[in-house]
């Protein structure tokens, strides 16, 4: 078997990537996912839908699942199950989100106030559970105990890696390997999920399977790295929520990590104080973004994050070439070139 060397351009280009192939290519299947999960948001409980739909019809990329759909015309797949099934990935997704929100206490969500401001915590996390319960139905109704295990398991991940993200919290001494693993398990276990179930409806050959979860996984390593080095050097206009979210809430992101150990000791002292909660006004966070900046350490993560999207283009070159192809190459390069 031969395979293609699927390398990133260097230097300057003449436009930058961007996700237009992609959202071309998957454009029919997401309308026929959007109907799927405008009809099972739906309940006689008028606040289930006003308030999913809040986040859901709020924007966002939808990557996750034009990730299951692009996977099924790359392995060309020709039926429609892929459609309730990319519903579902988008359904989890969501719920975690709602989770996410009441737990990081965030006031902004995609550029708007976030559900939990709107409607408040406990709704938030009861309509984040109806969600999950959509989507389980939505596996059922599927059939494949194979596309079940992928997704349950990955929804227990998720939970596994957002508790080990709290547990972290406010903990200078979190290491790069623990926060790799925490990304793993919360952004990049759906990535994997959504990808590699394309091929399981397909019922292509295990290598094909595990090329495609090897895909998605590197590329939600790659979209996290590059969330957390925006925190730091965007802002909240660009990325639809605040500026030193992060910081504030003392997560032990990358550009952190990295901050931290090239600081000297004075920094060191400084870092331990904000981190432990002790140092988080407008001007503690400037003072923060300046260190970031002097040890490189934005570029560092975005660095790392090339590395990850130029892995999951690499595990595409089993797969011939084409359009669909093609544009999940250039998904991996859109989410490391990102300001948003």
């Amino acid at each position: 078997m031969s395979a293609d060397i699927l390398t990133f351009p260097q230097g300057p280009q003449s436009s930058p990537p961007t996700l237009d192939p992609m959202l071309s290519l998957t454009a029919s299947g997401m309308n026929a996912v959007n109907a799927v999960i405008l009809d099972r948001m739906q309940s006689e409980i008028p606040l289930i839908p006003r308030l999913a739909g809040h986040l859901i019809a709020g924007g966002g990329k939808r990557l996750r699942p034009m990730l299951t759909l692009s996977g099924a015309a790359l392995v060309g797949y020709q039926g429609t199950r892929h459609h309730k099934l990319a519903a579902a990935v988008e359904f989890i997704h969501t719920a975690t989100l709602l989770h996410d929100d009441v737990v990081d206490g965030s006031e902004l969500r995609r550029g708007k106030a976030a559900a939990n401001i709107i409607f408040g915590n406990p709704a938030t996390v009861l309509v984040g559970d109806f969600l999950f319960s959509r989507a389980f139905e939505l596996m059922t109704e599927d059939g494949s105990l194979k596309v079940l295990k992928i997704l349950s398991s990955a929804s227990a991940v998720i939970a596994e890696g957002e508790v080990a993200q709290l547990s972290a919290q406010r903990r200078i001494a979190t290491s790069e390997e623990k926060y790799l693993h925490i990304i793993g398990a919360k952004t990049a276990a759906l990535f994997a999920a959504a990808s590699r179930i394309s091929a399981v409806v397909a019922e292509c050959d295990d290598a094909q399977e595990q090329a495609l979860d090897d895909y998605g996984r590197n590329l939600g390593v790659a979209f996290q790295l590059v969330d957390d080095a925006l925190d730091y050097d965007s802002d909240a206009g660009q990325m639809g929520k605040d500026r030193g979210d992060d910081f504030r809430e003392g997560k032990m992101t990358l550009p952190v990590i990295l901050a931290y150990a090239r600081g000297d000791a004075e920094e060191r002292a400084f870092w331990e104080a904000a981190i432990g909660g002790h140092r988080t006004s407008d001007e503690d966070l400037e003072h923060a973004i300046r260190l970031i900046d002097r040890h490189d350490a934005v570029e560092a993560t975005r660095e790392r994050a090339r590395h990850y999207a130029q892995r999951a283009a690499d595990s595409l070159a089993i797969f011939p070439d084409g359009e669909a192809r093609a544009a999940m190459v250039e998904a991996a390069q859109f989410a490391v070139s990102r300001g948003y």
